[in-house]
């Protein structure tokens, strides 16, 4: 198949939707399939698919600047300004099918008229409300196939599009347990860490983990993520947890080995289209404290014991203090991890495209 994924993001961030769908695209990349990536970074060494770097202003840029309907938050600016690049580098005649998660510009921009216009596959890694919403910009969304990353989404979708249920994965040979590094990210080697791997956004509730850990009397917090309340957090850890936090940026190559030399992982988020996080922090081996939901409990199975109701925060406390007396795994890949793989992710998502397109060609 000939493939394109496109997204702003690509090669300039390493959060969740750009690690999945780069993922699927090297993964498919390795076993045959043409891929093509635009993003707005540049390339990287190492990849099996093919990069053209798409011009785009930074997201953070856009952080001041008004929102309203369409320009709802400084992604969708961000989606804005990567639009004028994407549409002179897109030939809609060069693929069998377009795989973004953006949406309205990107999306509007690959669905541009064409005579051989590709099959336009939708993955909800953000959500998916364009999918069902009839209000305002949602109106305009169409796909050929949507990629549905957790059965709330397949369920409420199925009925009105070609529908697949594909979880997100996991790179197995790097997010192991193992050996902390704690010295390599200036982390203290006598306490036990709790790490959140975050953006600095309202609906991560960032500020509630450094509340909840502040109830600990000797845990450290590590955060690794950016965003607009990234002050007002630091603010808040300087009062609650003086001298017990860090917050990091770092590279994904850094990643696995921040897994590693943390005892629990915490993650607040009510509601994760996915949440590639959990499953990292599970293949190296930390128990997962997290929001209880049907969802999450889909995803981790047995490896759910410390999800609870983390909007009350006696409980929340109690589960941290659960999962640190727990500790982490050192050794061994965690049971039932195995099928999250990006191998196994990425035969899911081709099944679903190449029966798209065999379907679309004994039609024609």
């Amino acid at each position: 198949m000939r493939l394109l994924f496109a997204l702003p993001g690509f090669h300039r961030y390493d959060r969740g939707a750009e690690v999945a769908l780069l993922s699927v695209a090297d993964a498919l990349a390795r076993t045959g399939d043409d891929v093509m990536v635009m993003g707005a970074g540049a390339a990287r060494a190492g990849t099996a698919y093919d990069f053209h770097s798409v011009g785009a202003i930074r997201r953070e840029r856009f952080e001041r600047f008004p929102f309203f309907p369409v320009l709802r938050n400084e992604t969708a600016w961000e989606d804005a300004s990567f639009v004028p690049g994407l549409l002179a580098a897109y030939r809609p005649g060069d693929y069998d099918a377009v795989v973004t998660c953006s949406f309205p510009f990107t999306h509007w921009a690959l669905r541009r008229p064409a005579r051989a216009r590709p099959l336009q596959i939708f993955v909800t890694q953000n959500g998916d409300w364009p999918a069902y919403a009839s209000n305002s910009e949602y109106r305009s969304f169409r796909c050929d196939g949507l990629v549905c990353t957790n059965p709330d989404f397949f369920e409420r979708n199925r009925e009105q599009w070609r529908c697949a249920l594909v979880p997100n994965g996991v790179d197995l040979d790097r997010f192991v347990p193992g050996v902390a590094e704690r010295e390599r990210f200036g982390l203290p080697a006598d306490k036990p860490i709790v790490l959140m791997v975050s953006a600095f956004i309202e609906t991560k509730r960032v500020l509630d983990g450094i509340r909840a850990v502040s109830q600990l009397d000797d845990a450290y917090l590590v955060v690794a993520g950016d965003g607009p309340l990234r002050d007002e957090g630091e603010a808040l850890a300087a009062d609650l947890l003086p001298g017990r936090f860090k917050r990091l940026s770092l590279a994904a190559s850094d990643m696995p080995a921040l897994y590693r030399s943390a005892d629990a992982f915490l993650h607040l988020s009510l509601l994760e289209s996915f949440g590639n996080v959990f499953i990292e922090a599970w293949a190296s081996g930390l128990p997962v404290i997290g929001h209880d939901s049907e969802r999450l409990r889909w995803i981790l199975g047995d490896s759910g014991e410390f999800l609870c109701d983390t909007e009350d925060q006696r409980a929340l406390v109690a589960m941290l203090r659960a999962a640190l007396a727990r500790g982490r795994e050192r050794e061994g890949q965690p049971h039932g991890i195995e099928r999250f793989s990006w191998a196994t992710v990425a035969d899911q998502y081709r099944d679903f495209i190449t029966g798209l397109v065999a379907e679309r060609r004994s039609v024609s």
